[in-house]
């Protein structure tokens, strides 16, 4: 299965694993699919996630040719439930944000089980799953096919035990490799302003301050591999630095393009297909992000905490 012009899911599959004395390799790979297909990265990046998850949870592994995504947002509008049967674990309800709600061919999905929210895996084929039309309208992150999905009495697996995704160490892992698939991002919008060759100093005046911006983030992102192989497991360290890698390179992408914007006008925007298509999936990907509240949740973490 292709999602990505150069990079196959089973290649991905084979990156290092978080905490693993290469984090810096992981990240390296996500920003550099990135930079060359933003969409196919964010899906190779739910795929060597969902891989790093059953490893850290004893599931499955998964199989070569298999596309995973995570679907894993929990909205109080939509719930999955997840109920034992005679015949085993099904899972019925509607689950938001699938992203490659038509392309995965398995899924990690969290439901609620009794009072908690617990983790199952979910081979896509089975019966009783439909995409739902009309449910996914982005222009940005367009071919990611992140709609809603109801599940009808659909088979799953348990994976862990409950609230073992969340509570995991990795969980914080896995949010740093979506703030490198954002860095790599980042990287290909500036490319369009790197690409000119005009002496207009306010244009090099952007050129420098884009180039500050990612060279901040990129730092971050590589500090932050090393701390993560020397504290693998180390859960509240974890999220603290989880919450500011998340931070500092949102703060990047987020300069990147606005500083690209005023460089070159709306020039690119309008007659480069592909920059104006980057520009729209970034613009979406990157909030993932929860701005303020992350921020906040992370003075939060801090106060209760600390760290050095």
């Amino acid at each position: 299965m292709s999602v990505h012009p150069s990079i196959t899911p089973d290649e991905a599959a084979q990156w290092p694993l978080p905490g693993s004395g290469s984090s810096r390799e992981r990240w390296h790979k996500l920003t550099d699919a990135a930079r060359v297909d933003l969409v196919g990265a964010r899906m190779l990046e739910a795929h060597a996630d969902a891989v790093a998850i059953l490893r850290e949870l004893s599931g499955p592994a998964p199989r070569f040719g298999e596309l995973w995504g995570v679907w894993a947002a929990d909205p109080p509008n939509a719930v999955v439930v997840a109920q034992k049967t005679s015949e085993g674990i099904v899972l019925d309800g509607r689950k938001l944000w699938c992203s490659g709600a038509r392309i995965c061919t398995h899924a990690l999905v969290t439901a609620r089980s009794g009072d908690e929210s617990a983790l199952f895996a979910v081979d896509l084929s089975a019966t009783g799953i439909a995409p739902v039309p009309d449910s996914w309208h982005a222009v940005g992150m367009s071919r990611s096919d992140s709609g809603a999905v109801d599940f009808t009495k659909v088979p799953a697996e348990s994976i862990g035990a409950a609230s073992d995704y969340l509570t995991r160490p990795g969980f914080w892992h896995g949010a740093i490799g979506v703030a490198a698939c954002w860095y790599g991002g980042a990287q290909a919008v500036a490319d369009t302003l790197r690409a000119t060759t005009s002496d207009d100093p306010h244009r090099l005046a952007h050129l420098g301050g884009v180039d500050a911006a990612l060279y901040a983030a990129g730092s971050v992102l590589d500090a932050a591999a090393l701390d993560l192989d020397r504290y693998p497991l180390d859960r509240v360290r974890g999220e603290i630095r989880a919450r500011r890698v998340r931070a500092v390179v949102e703060a990047a992408v987020s300069e990147v393009i606005d500083r690209v914007g005023r460089a070159l006008g709306a020039a690119p925007l309008c007659n480069d297909a592909r920059h104006a298509q980057l520009v729209a999936d970034l613009t979406v990907y990157v909030r993932q992000s929860h701005a303020e509240r992350d921020l906040a949740d992370l003075a939060r973490v801090l106060r209760t905490e600390g760290t050095d």
